[in-house]
């Protein structure tokens, strides 16, 4: 079984959000579970930073969803898009 490299783009709540305490809040929730290959902020627009995530899991069914629900459930967290995912 091999793994997976699963792009992450993660928008906060509003622009008032710290995208550094996100940044840890996310270590801390998902380090477990996975390996954080990257984390970078993009701007989108009007203040507002997303954080792209990128995450390398288990090609296991389920995996990826597992830590998208974990990101849902971060305080801060307003969206989370799954935009790649690639065997490596």
């Amino acid at each position: 079984m091999g793994e997976v490299l699963a792009s992450l783009r993660i928008l906060p709540e509003d622009t008032e959000v710290n995208t550094e305490d996100l940044s840890r809040k996310i270590e801390e929730s998902i380090g477990k579970e996975c390996t954080i290959n990257r984390m970078t902020t993009e701007e989108i627009g009007f203040g507002l930073k997303a954080l792209i995530l990128e995450v390398i899991v288990p090609d296991e069914e389920g995996r990826i969803s597992s830590i998208e629900n974990k990101l849902m459930s971060i305080s801060g967290i307003s969206q989370v898009d799954t935009q790649n995912v690639s065997l490596i």
